[in-house]
């Protein structure tokens, strides 16, 4: 495992999973088949294998997987989650950066990543899956059709794949259709509503020194702040600094001040400070 990661390592960011199914705060039907998930790339080899239900011409035992939803709801930390269910490390491949202008250099890119990942155990992310993935336009010109032979390629790649790739996309309009029929699974990220964000908001704080009363506010702030689950997090963070630096603990002010950074950051009008 150790020799064959340093050649992945050269393409992808390596995550070695320190999460599990409690850290992640989904609806149930997301979280429903992120299980399914876990245990199709856990049972493959009986099912496919052994019961001989493989798709034939030169499919692979693999899975393959789309995760779709906004920016900050929770893809590639499922993905985590799923890897650590299974004892594997996650690599995570930037399909942005894999593609080349010049011609016949992503599909080299990508066989080196395809050819590190066989001598591996391990879960396969490529996000950004629009940049190769995106619906193939009528060719017009030479950039058209090797863009489209990109597509073709890797979805070719993928299928003869025998591990566990995932990808992920911030808008399931954006994908070819002829891509989603070959998966496995489609996993939708839905923005979170007021109550999971209350969720969010709690489990972000639970190893966190607070101030009594605290906890109290979560609510008004879930409710007014339409954050997602990642800008939650660095929300909580914002606010842990902002305690750490006077040697204190997390106070509603603190949390208050972390959810208006994240709508500056975004550009987005911050609340009314009125109700607070």
């Amino acid at each position: 495992r150790r020799q064959s990661a340093s050649g992945l390592e050269k393409h992808a960011r390596r995550i070695r999973p320190d999460v599990d199914w409690s850290d992640l705060v989904l609806p149930a039907a997301p979280l429903t088949q992120l299980h399914e998930l876990a245990l199709r790339a856990r049972h493959r080899e009986r099912v496919l294998g052994g019961w001989r239900l493989s798709a034939g011409g030169g499919r692979g035992r693999g899975v393959l997987g789309l995760f779709a939803g906004e920016s900050g709801t929770g893809k590639t930390l499922s993905a985590e989650v799923v890897a650590a269910e299974l004892g594997l490390d996650l690599y995570v491949v930037q399909l942005s950066s894999v593609v080349d202008k010049y011609v016949g250099e992503t599909e080299k890119n990508l066989e080196r990543i395809f050819t590190e990942a066989d001598r591996t155990d391990a879960v396969l992310l490529f996000d950004e899956a629009d940049a190769v993935f995106g619906k193939r336009s009528e060719v017009k010109d030479s950039h058209d059709r090797y863009a489209n032979m990109e597509s073709a390629y890797l979805l070719q790649r993928l299928e003869s794949f025998d591990g566990i790739a995932l990808l992920t996309t911030n808008l399931r309009a954006n994908i070819d259709e002829a891509f989603t029929r070959r998966l496995d699974l489609v996993v939708d990220f839905p923005f979170p509503d007021a109550g999971q964000r209350l969720a969010l908001w709690r489990h972000g704080l639970e190893r966190v020194p607070t101030a009594e009363g605290t906890h109290a506010g979560l609510a008004p702030l879930a409710r007014e702040f339409e954050l997602a689950g990642g800008s939650i997090r660095s929300a909580v963070v914002t606010a842990a600094y902002l305690a750490a630096g006077r040697d204190g603990v997390v106070t509603p002010a603190d949390l208050l001040e972390g959810a208006r950074r994240e709508y500056r950051k975004a550009g987005r009008l911050v609340p009314g400070e009125g109700s607070w």
